[in-house]
């Protein structure tokens, strides 16, 4: 075996001798990763983050974060002459007189979609598999709050071209902010300047958007990514597979070259798309005035939902201690963010305390066994796809030719029934699919030969599952009540177990980890056709 060059056995000499780098990197590099598709959601969040961050430095090159009065003298024709601030002009001028501009200002947009779509994706991963379970719960509450984070971060951003679409956003945050009782006006004023839309604006969400909020967003997924690397990855159940071990391909060479090659996808995808798919053409919509605004108007997908609030919402305020409650800005603008983003951040800490279940978790769950954290999951997002369908009430109307007011009324009803159905659907196909899986167990699986018996019967033989099959229905460990008697009263409850929350406690638990559909395994079975029904299998 030949040597390595002197030059690098020198350095890696020297940086072993002071670093110990040598032990880390073998230690390191060969760190085992699962191997499972679902596992890549949340690397398209972090590529996304990352061509954000090259795009997005490209762009303040040339952008100008003021409100200050300019005349467009650029190359783009219908608003020549125009008056407009120079963030407007300069934007105008990043996507047609900058070589490669547009395709930087459009490949940002692109990247900054599909880095909230990524995060959203990969927590639903987390969520129906029960991945965010302990040790991980620290894990779960930092990528909660990334996601919240990027809200801000995207209407920062999209804010900041100052044309008249963005300025309707902006008029929707600032009466967002100033119907806050008490403090409302104060906050409008600082973030604005003064009177909207005042002078500051843009400069402000200029140093949120470029300094402040990516800091703390490089911040929280680098701690992401240490606490995985630390604490190892989940891994879907399969055989071989157990809470103390983990099944796949080391980092190196394995997984670098898989994420590598995932990333250089990212990248052309969203280069594609900023390419071929036109996004937010600005020159469109004109320079933003507080008197203009125009039609058909909608936010990118992530704020969808708080649009649909607005609009369903009834025309609620009232007057105490001489303050107005506008509670049709207050409530649509607080309670779905507030419902959502709270209900994540607490979940793992609720069902923890409905099942009293402590122990760690590396195995992840496959959502049909655990039928009513799938069910619930199902109702939180009909509940935001609901909000986001109806923030663009007047599309629908304009495109189906019904009512607006009829998209409205049937959104008051949807956000409360939607939900209710979706969980009651979603529970009940969950226990069908573990009853086929429980069949798949005990019966076998259909081997497609029949035979005909002595006495005239025709039976189709049934050969057991296949080992893996068989340890990928069976999962992790079960959920197991925290007290299995008492509840009905076969035995007296613990003492923690006898008040009116320890009660309901008790019945909860008995319902969230109760195995439904127990698995019975048998040898072989078979299936019989009668007799005289031999005819249908031909």
């Amino acid at each position: 075996m030949n040597a390595p060059p002197k030059a690098i056995a020198g350095t890696s000499t020297f940086l072993d001798d002071r670093l110990g780098a040598g032990s880390f990197l073998k230690r390191n590099l060969r760190k085992i990763f699962p191997d499972h598709w679902s596992f890549l959601l949340g690397e398209i969040a972090l590529y996304s983050f990352i061509i954000l961050l090259l795009t997005g430095t490209f762009l303040t090159f040339w952008f100008k974060p003021s409100m200050g009065h300019t005349t467009y003298l650029g190359s783009y024709a219908p608003l020549y002459g125009v008056e407009m601030s120079e963030a407007y002009a300069s934007s105008l001028h990043i996507s047609f007189d900058v070589r490669g501009g547009l395709l930087i200002r459009q490949m940002h947009h692109w990247a900054a979609l599909l880095f909230v779509a990524g995060m959203m994706v990969h927590m639903l991963r987390v969520f129906f598999t029960g991945a965010y379970r302990k040790p991980r719960e620290l894990n779960w509450l930092i990528g909660v709050l990334l996601l919240s984070l990027a809200l801000v971060e995207g209407l920062t951003g999209y804010s900041l071209p100052d044309d008249l679409l963005s300025g309707a956003g902006l008029r929707i945050t600032q009466g967002v902010a100033i119907s806050v009782p008490v403090v409302g006006t104060y906050l409008s004023f600082f973030l604005f300047g003064g009177e909207y839309p005042g002078h500051d604006v843009v400069s402000r969400f200029y140093s949120l958007h470029i300094l402040l909020i990516p800091g703390i967003l490089l911040a929280l997924i680098s701690a992401h990514m240490i606490l995985m690397w630390v604490q190892k990855h989940t891994q879907m159940p399969g055989k071989g597979r157990t809470e103390s071990n983990v099944v796949g391909a080391p980092f190196y060479p394995a997984f670098m070259a898989k994420a590598g090659a995932f990333f250089l996808f990212t990248f052309g995808v969203i280069a594609l798309l900023g390419t071929f798919a036109q996004i937010n053409p600005i020159w469109l919509y004109g320079p933003y005035t507080p008197a203009d605004i125009s039609a058909g108007s909608q936010p990118d997908f992530y704020m969808g939902f708080l649009e649909g609030s607005l609009r369903i919402m009834p025309a609620w305020e009232f007057n105490l201690f001489g303050y107005t409650f506008p509670m049709s800005v207050l409530i649509p603008a607080l309670v779905p963010l507030g419902i959502v983003m709270t209900g994540l951040a607490l979940y793992p800490f609720l069902e923890q305390w409905v099942t009293g279940d402590r122990r760690e978790h590396h195995i992840c769950d496959r959502p049909r066994n655990n039928p009513h954290r799938t069910a619930i999951g199902m109702a939180g997002m009909t509940f935001y796809g609901v909000l986001w369908l109806l923030g663009a009430n007047d599309e629908i109307s304009a495109t189906f030719h019904v009512s607006l007011y009829s998209t409205t009324i049937f959104g008051r009803f949807a956000i409360f029934i939607g939900p209710a159905i979706a969980y009651v659907v979603a529970y009940r196909i969950c226990i069908g699919l573990q009853r086929k899986d429980a069949e798949v167990l005990s019966h076998g699986v259909e081997s497609g030969v029949i035979k005909r018996m002595p006495d005239g019967q025709y039976i189709e033989v049934h050969t057991p599952a296949a080992e893996d099959i068989a340890a990928h229905i069976r999962g992790g460990k079960k959920e197991i009540p925290i007290i299995d008697g008492g509840v009905d009263g076969e035995e007296v409850p613990p003492k923690g177990l006898r008040s009116g929350l320890g009660r309901l406690r008790a019945k909860m638990s008995k319902a969230y980890g109760t195995d439904h559909v127990p698995f019975h395994e048998e040898e072989e079975e078979h299936a019989a056709v009668g007799a005289g029904e031999h005819k249908q299998l031909h």
